[in-house]
């Protein structure tokens, strides 16, 4: 199932995805690579039996990997973290790769130590204070210093232009423009929306039929003034427009009732008087009242 050789061959002759080779040498770019050399004995894929150090943030870890985890790829490497002193962690290094091939053990113990070295410098340099080097690009400057002219123009120009103007306003060829303060400029405008808003609200309830509820207290008020200014009421109308259709009536059954006897007396020649109908009509405080009357000639 794991071959060595084979996979070296295979990897190293035709093709590894983590070879880099340039002018100096051929590199691996490996993140477990030892040494990070492309040779045979630094090969973490060609090894079944590899060991290495790695560091996670200011960490470091000893890396180990055995045959007998081969077919479980998510439990093949093995970690141990290892103590900040140099020497403790070289102890360990001892005590955990005691019966593994010595040159990888020296592989090892050489990492550890470059790495300490590496992890000390980086110390000492954000202690000590350094100037930056800021690199400027030809073109970015080039850019910038095009920019920099048009902005002047525009400047210039602009200079001109408030120059001009300030020269007219003082020759009095603008007489009633003013500069009002930006603020109530805004709440003016502010201000005629807020017209021009409600003229609109308006306009569109034109022509808008609507339901409201009569008031009481008017009618209250109108049959008050009718009772004292004398005028009848509706319902006082009423009545004596019926009394007065009762009236007439029983003057008309009289009248017709008269009329009769009346022509008897002329069929007898006893009497030739004839009886006629009087209609009065009285005026009481702006109103009219007809009354039928029957008179005898």
């Amino acid at each position: 199932m794991q071959h060595d050789e084979v996979i070296w061959q295979v990897i190293r002759h035709k093709h590894c995805s983590y070879m880099a080779k340039i002018e100096t040498g051929i590199f691996c770019r490996n993140q477990y690579n030892v040494t990070g050399i492309c040779n045979r004995s630094s090969c973490p894929l060609a090894n079944s039996r590899y060991a290495t150090i790695r560091d996670h943030d200011g960490v470091f870890y000893l890396y180990m990997k055995t045959i007998e985890r081969a077919h479980m790829p998510n439990n093949l490497w093995e970690r141990i973290k290892l103590p900040r002193n140099y020497e403790q962690a070289l102890e360990m290094i001892d005590k955990h790769l005691l019966y593994w091939p010595k040159l990888l053990q020296h592989k090892v113990k050489q990492r550890l130590t470059k790495m300490t070295q590496m992890r000390i410098r980086m110390r000492k340099l954000a202690l000590k204070t350094r100037e930056v080097i800021v690199p400027m690009p030809r073109r970015q400057m080039k850019r910038e210093q095009r920019r920099e002219d048009k902005a002047e123009k525009a400047a210039l120009l602009d200079k001109a232009i408030e120059t001009e103007l300030l020269t007219r306003l003082k020759t009095g060829i603008y007489n009633d423009i003013y500069n009002y303060p930006e603020p109530l400029f805004n709440k003016i405008l502010d201000d005629g929306k807020e017209i021009v808003k409600e003229v609109e609200e308006e306009d569109e309830e034109v022509g808008v039929i609507e339901y409201v509820e009569g008031d009481d207290e008017l009618e209250e008020e109108m049959e008050d003034m009718e009772d004292f200014s004398g005028f009848p009421s509706k319902e006082s109308y009423l009545e004596d427009s019926d009394d007065e259709d009762e009236d007439d009536a029983e003057e008309q059954v009289v009248i017709h009732k008269k009329g009769r006897a009346l022509k008897k007396s002329d069929d007898n020649g006893k009497s030739k008087k004839k009886s006629r109908v009087v209609v009065e009509v009285e005026q009481e405080d702006g109103g009219t009242r007809a009354s039928l009357k029957s008179l005898k000639l």
